[in-house]
């Protein structure tokens, strides 16, 4: 395959399921989705998460068929630290499990109220920063407002890179700077100044060592919010 054509497929590919994901995220589309098919309402997140995963098979497969030259290789010093970050920031990840209703994320939660029960709401409800109906501050959230995008980050740019993976890589960090802001977005419009204070005490994407929150300051500011 010739490198343009490929290279060219790739951010193609890559972009319109950028697209796709973004808008059926979005708040519109989950509200067009339940005033046109209501009983889909209940398994719209399962669907979605579905979705996702099986579109973006065939763009792992493309990088992975055609990986082009060596790019980047890591210098012999670099190699250990690299390793031990990229674990650790694995490791992080599945601690940061705890400070999500992982029923919910996956969408399970939505279609166990299918049958109705007016006691939980149907959809996947305002988008939070744990991932739950309330606004609440985990552990690593202290630190960054994505951290699963942050913990992604750290795994991918410490590898060998073949041509192949540094423009999936590009293309992976442009899309989570840009999917940040439009999430952002919708925590916006569910906590309003809320969550805009909690953003200017703690980046975006990668951690800062003069922008974080103590335990303290953390539960002081839900506080604050809850009573609101």
């Amino acid at each position: 395959m010739n490198d343009a054509l490929w290279l060219g497929g790739l951010a193609l590919g890559f972009a319109a399921y950028a697209v796709l994901h973004s808008v059926l995220a979005s708040t519109r589309c989950k509200q067009w989705v339940g005033d046109q098919w209501p009983a889909l309402v209940p398994a719209y997140r399962l669907l979605y998460n579905l979705i996702a995963v099986l579109l973006l098979l065939p763009i792992l497969a493309l990088v992975w068929l055609w990986p082009g030259d060596l790019v980047w290789q890591r210098p012999e010093l670099l190699v250990w630290p690299a390793n031990i970050l990229a674990v650790a920031a694995v490791a992080a990840f599945i601690h940061s499990l705890n400070s999500y209703d992982l029923s919910l994320f996956s969408g399970s939660r939505q279609w166990q109220w299918r049958r109705g029960d007016s006691s939980h709401p149907v959809d996947d409800g305002p988008v939070s920063i744990d991932g739950g109906e309330s606004f609440s501050i985990g552990f690593w959230h202290r630190f960054v407002r994505h951290p699963w995008y942050c913990f992604a980050l750290l795994v991918l740019w410490t590898r060998d890179m073949n041509a192949a993976q540094l423009a999936f890589y590009l293309l992976v960090t442009a899309y989570f700077v840009i999917g940040s802001r439009l999430e952002e977005r919708k925590l916006i419009a569910a906590y309003g100044d809320r969550y805009r204070r909690y953003c200017q005490r703690v980046p975006g994407l990668l951690p800062l060592p003069w922008r974080w929150l103590s335990r303290g300051e953390a539960e002081q500011l839900q506080q604050r919010t809850a009573d609101q």
